[in-house]
């Protein structure tokens, strides 16, 4: 049987999503809708809801729409854009028995939106590929959750495959070693950070397969105990990008940002140990953020410019963000490899 005779490959690309725009309103929405995903913020429904709808979305959403707005260019938000960009780019790779459609977790395009444009293509099999590096229960499984939501009310539910995370892809971090030489045949620096988003160390601990997870040296190697942590997962990427560069292990550092009220979330802090390369008479640091695809305002305004202000002032000379894998030509191949092998 040829292949046109088994039907159409849907592609779901899923990245985590944006507000519509940066009024004040908008992001409140998009807050709302995220925060209140319980394996984002992992308590008691009624407990979430007076945490999100009376306290952090009210509050914190004037003043993540001025982030926003510095995020945002003409064509809106980074993160949307080379999203679609990616997406055309991997159909013109694909042939036409592939069908690639773009979803965000929250808000436009909806994940819906998304299945119902492959359903209406009639595809025979679905690969659905968060667009997160590093498995983690409140990014992939989140989404996991909501494709499972959806096409459990299908009368036909097609072949599904999940990618869980592709950390050890090699045009995942060849290309990411790609984008961070540009810097460094620029600039010699004193040190590269490698800072991921953080998660509350709780959520590590309820993946933490017999017991394993100590949330310190047990991340210091990659193996079927580890492999679906969220903390091991970061210092492996670091660890496989370091390599590609030729890092030793004192060339660089893992850390960890965006963190979120008082619970304890995993460590080491990026705004701590900026400080800390500072005083040590590190002037010059390096940054990634290789839990990101695209740029987005934890990549591009938290890293790139809230950090430099604070490694400046605690005596730092120069902090440059490598940027992320946006619409990268190796990185839309990289993808499509994911594709053909799944």
């Amino acid at each position: 049987m040829n292949k046109a005779n088994q039907g159409k490959t849907g592609v779901l690309l899923v990245n985590l999503g944006t507000p519509d725009s940066t009024k004040t309103g908008d992001v409140r929405k998009y807050l709302r809708e995220f925060l209140m995903d319980k394996r984002v913020i992992d308590f008691p429904f009624i407990f979430r809801w007076m945490l999100v709808n009376l306290i952090i979305a009210p509050f914190r959403a004037p003043k993540s729409a001025k982030e926003y707005r510095k995020l945002w260019v003409e064509r809106g938000s980074p993160l949307k854009f080379y999203g679609e960009d990616v997406a055309n780019m991997l159909q013109e790779e694909l042939d036409d028995n592939y069908v690639v459609a773009l979803g965000m977790r929250y808000q436009s395009p909806s994940i819906k939106s998304a299945l119902e444009e492959l359903r209406n293509q009639k595809v025979a099999k679905i690969i659905v590929i968060p667009l997160f590096p590093q498995y983690a229960s409140a990014t992939s499984g989140s989404v996991h959750d909501k494709v499972m939501e959806i096409v459990q009310k299908w009368q036909i539910i097609p072949q599904i495959n999940f990618i869980s995370t592709f950390v050890e892809e090699p045009g995942f971090y060849k290309t990411f070693a790609k984008i961070g030489k540009r810097h460094l045949d620029k600039h010699q620096y004193d040190h590269v950070i490698f800072s991921y988003h953080g998660l509350p160390e709780r959520q590590i601990r309820k993946g933490s397969v017999d017991n394993y997870c100590k949330l310190g040296s047990c991340c210091n190697a990659y193996h079927d105990k580890n492999r679906f942590c969220y903390r091991a997962q970061c210092f492996q990427t670091s660890r496989l990008i370091a390599k590609e560069l030729n890092l030793s292990e004192d060339d660089y550092t893992v850390t960890f940002q965006s963190r979120l009220g008082n619970d304890p979330w995993i460590k080491p802090y990026t705004d701590d140990v900026l400080k800390d390369l500072a005083k040590e008479g590190k002037k010059s640091v390096l940054a990634y953020s290789p839990a990101f695809v695209a740029d987005c305002l934890e990549t591009t305004i938290e890293v790139g410019e809230e950090f430099k202000e604070e490694f400046e002032e605690a005596g730092g000379e120069r902090w440059d963000l490598v940027e992320s894998l946006n619409d990268d030509k190796d990185w839309v191949l990289t993808l499509k490899d994911l594709v053909l092998k799944n």
